[in-house]
């Protein structure tokens, strides 16, 4: 039992054999195992240090066992393990990765080997490689190499999948990025949304929100910055205050003040920075034109608006930049703007009035009046108050009143015993808090005092009259340099001055309010404009580009400064009436506005019944003279005139009489001269009225009917005044017109649907609008309708002289035919006469 026991206890189990050792090129570390290492030196030191001799003794030693029992034991495993490796030697093995496995029947599966013999040496050249049994290293050494290549082979064609994606890959890409784009803008959309109605809903609260809103203004997608843009163009329109917000100054935000105060202060000055950089990225956008229009459109609307609020001057330069701009709609919606700043003042008090006139005339100033007319018609909409000195007289007279009153109160006190000083002290306290309410009442309102008024007033007028004058200033200086570099007289200078039209206009409106220290240098500015070079004087200036509607207008404003300010002028105004007399056969229909011309004739000829008689009559006789040449509606207009200039001078009527020397009051001068430049010396008493039967056959009934009843006029008879005006005339013959022509249109169309009900064609276009007639269209058809006039023409006058002919030879033929008898008579005498000879 004791020698059992002690062979077991000598049993000695030995540890598991370590593995062996691989060589440095087999091992394959990733580039992240390497990175790591590289990243973390520091931490990773030690494995350099390790001693894997003491380490492997370690692991390898026995608990209990000598050193030299123990090496004998694993001497003896490493005999057997050779003489294993020998006997392995001896057989080959195919190699599982080549060759296909066999199965027994039993169901084991093997792979085909067999014994290393002589057939085997004798053969050696003839055995396949493929079936050799591979040694560990050489295995290895293969997977490496297919792993290599494996990867390669992988990275080529993902790099050629990059290079050449296939046709649905792409589209599938494209419709992904479409998607996400799409769910990025409808996210930001409701984003936008949710924080504009939050500031809508409580402004107060969510006043951070206005920072995130102005972050989608910088987004780099220009719908969506768009979007925000109007979204807060929508948020300051509401929850701006009505007053100016003044941010606190050091002092007062050293002061201790309430949570509410602190609160209101946050809120204003945050307010405040969101909107100066709402402007600021406006002003900055402004530039580009794809974002021009909606910029434009948030800068006019927030001057509509707001005008009382902080940054207006900003607003007002802008605007003021952009009213004279080539873009219609621009300009429409810049112009509409700064309309509604003039006409509605309670909104500003009248101080964004003088900063945008100021404006105006700088921007005049700086393009040297080459701007577009709306940058100066648009001060036609400004109001003027003429009845402020009123009010300083009743103020006035009240404050005597009331000294007065006090002065009598007093007295009546002096003589009454003294009262209770209680009551006198409230009524004081009282009297103090009215005045303090009505102090802040009107430092919040927009309505300034008097005084206030007028400075703003003067300096507005001053501005405005500014701008006219260097207008006509400029008028005549370029008219001079061109007339200088030229040499000769343009006839045709539209568009070289665009500012002269409305300035003219604003003049005749403003003209009463002109400081009568000017208004000599004016009429002489407005005569040198009207002759147009025209003086005998060679060393005078002569002004050149100027069309005749323009030079009508110097002469209405003429007589409209002279009317507003006739008490205190003393101006003799026929230069005007010789200019307007030599204009009216200057007029084109086309070319010339038939409406300014009825004006003149309206102001110049109709509102003035002083005339003298020799002028008048030539007036007469140059309008019946227009009147022929020219349009219903031209006519009609000078036809009015001509009537209101017979009705007010009965000696002029003696024109209507058929004498050959033009009645009984024939003037000084015995002739009369239709080419003469000055109407007094035209001697038109000389003359008669016989334009006024031809115009009595005119293809308008109006004009025919009021050409007969100035015929029928008898200087005996006192003639009914009529109430209508040159102006209103024309107006009427042009809708006259117009009708006349929508009434054609629609009696083609009604014609042309009757004839086409049977298709569905015809009917489709006779529901639809005729297009407008264009003129080179008419211009065919009429060359069209004469051209076949003269074919006619000539068809009657070949067929009429193929006519002539054919009589002339049919007479031709009786001839032959008469003469042939008398030819046999003769032929057969001849022949009796020779028969008689033989």
């Amino acid at each position: 039992m004791g020698k059992g026991k002690g062979k077991q206890r000598k049993q000695i189990i030995l540890p598991p054999e370590l593995p062996p050792e691989i060589a440095d090129d087999d091992i394959e570390v990733s580039d992240e195992d390497l990175k790591f290492v590289d990243e973390n030196k520091d931490y990773a030191g030690f494995v350099s240090r390790l001693d894997t001799h003491s380490i492997n003794k370690q692991v390898t030693r026995v608990e209990g066992v000598n050193e030299d029992a123990l090496e004998a034991l694993y001497e003896k495993r490493r005999r057997k393990t050779l003489e294993h490796k020998e006997n392995e030697k001896s057989v080959v093995q195919v190699d599982p990765v080549d060759a296909l496995p066999v199965k027994s029947l039993d169901g084991e599966v093997y792979y085909r080997t067999f014994s290393q013999t002589a057939e085997v040496t004798e053969n050696e050249g003839d055995i396949d490689k493929s079936v050799v049994k591979l040694t560990k290293a050489e295995r290895r050494a293969k997977l490496k190499k297919t792993k290599k290549e494996a990867k390669k082979m992988g990275k080529e064609l993902a790099k050629t999948e990059e290079v050449q994606p296939t046709q649905q890959e792409a589209a599938l890409a494209e419709v992904k990025e479409d998607l996400t784009a799409e769910e990025a803008f409808e996210a930001k959309k409701r984003k936008l949304a949710e924080l504009g109605m939050a500031l809508l809903a409580d402004p107060e609260a969510n006043i951070k929100s206005l920072k995130e809103m102005l972050q989608f203004a910088k987004d780099g997608d220009h719908s969506i910055l768009k979007l925000g843009l109007l979204s807060l163009l929508a948020v300051f329109k509401d929850i701006i205050p009505g007053y100016r917000i003044r941010l606190p100054t050091e002092k007062e935000l050293e002061m201790k003040v309430s949570k509410e105060v602190k609160k209101m202060r946050f809120y204003e000055s945050t307010l405040l920075s969101a909107y100066k950089g709402y402007l600021q990225k406006l002003l900055a956008l402004e530039k580009q034109p794809r974002f021009h229009h909606v910029v434009v459109r948030c800068i006019c609307t927030l001057l509509d608006a707001v005008p009382h609020f902080n940054f207006r001057e900003s607003l007002l330069v802008a605007v003021v930049r952009n009213i004279g701009s080539s873009d219609d709609v621009v300009r429409r919606i810049c112009y509409s703007t700064i309309k509604s700043l003039f006409t509605s003042e309670g909104k500003h008090g009248g101080e964004a009035t003088v900063e945008a006139v100021r404006l105006i005339a700088d921007h005049v100033k700086v393009h040297d009046c080459q701007l577009h007319p709306d940058s100066v018609e648009v001060l036609m909409s400004l109001s003027f108050d003429d009845d402020l000195g009123k009010p300083e007289v009743q103020e006035g007279n009240n404050k005597m009143k009331n000294k007065k009153n006090k002065k009598r109160k007093n007295f009546e006190e002096s003589n009454q015993p003294q009262g209770n000083d209680r009551k006198r002290s409230k009524q004081e306290t009282i009297a103090k808090m009215k005045e303090e309410v009505a102090a802040d009442y009107k430092a919040v309102s927009y309505t300034p005092d008097v005084e206030e008024r007028k400075r703003m007033q003067s300096e507005t007028l001053s501005a405005v009259f500014e701008t006219y004058f260097r207008i006509l200033r400029h008028t005549m200086q370029s008219s001079v340099a061109s007339s200088e570099a030229n040499g000769n007289i343009i006839s045709d200078g539209s568009g070289a001055h665009p500012l002269l039209a409305p300035c003219l206009s604003g003049l005749g409106k403003f003209s009463h309010l002109i400081d009568m220290d000017y208004i000599g240098d004016l009429m002489n500015y407005l005569k040198r404009l009207a002759a147009r070079g025209s003086s005998s004087d060679s060393s005078a200036q002569k002004v050149q580009n100027l069309t005749l509607s323009e030079r009508l207008r110097c002469c209405i404003v003429a007589f409209k400064v002279m009317r507003s300010n006739l008490d205190a002028l003393n101006v003799d105004l026929q230069d005007f009436f010789v200019q307007l007399y030599n204009l009216v056969l200057e007029y084109r229909p086309g070319r010339d506005e038939g409406e300014v011309l009825a004006e003149a004739h309206k102001i110049m000829l109709c509102d003035d019944r002083q005339h003298d008689m020799q002028k008048a009559a030539a007036f007469i006789k140059r309008l019946a003279t227009f009147a022929l040449c020219f349009g219903s509606a031209e006519s009609m207009a000078a036809l009015v005139t001509l009537k209101q200039l017979l009705q007010r001078n009965v000696k002029c009527r003696n024109l209507l009489e058929n004498d050959a020397g033009g009645g009984s009051v024939s003037g000084s001068i015995a002739k009369y001269q239709p080419y003469g430049s000055d109407p007094s010396l035209s001697g038109a008493l000389a003359s008669v009225l016989w334009e006024l039967n031809l115009l009595s056959k005119h293809y308008h009934p109006a004009i025919s009917t009021l050409a007969s009843g100035i015929s029928s006029m008898n200087s005996a008879q006192n003639q009914v005044y009529i109430s209508i005006s040159p102006q209103q005339a024309f107006k009427n013959l042009l809708l006259e017109a117009e009708s006349f022509k929508y009434n054609q249109q629609g009696c083609t169309q009604k014609s042309n649907k009757r004839k086409g009900r049977s298709t569905a064609l015809a009917s489709t276009l006779a529901s639809v609008e005729p297009p407008p007639i264009e003129e080179n269209e008419v211009s065919k058809k009429l060359r069209r309708h004469f051209i076949l006039l003269r074919d006619i023409k000539e068809n009657e006058r070949l067929r009429g002289e193929l006519d002539r002919t054919a009589s002339a030879l049919q007479l031709y033929e009786e001839y032959k035919k008469q003469r042939k008898p008398a030819t046999l008579t003769n032929k057969k005498s001849k022949k009796a006469k020779t028969t008689v000879g033989m």
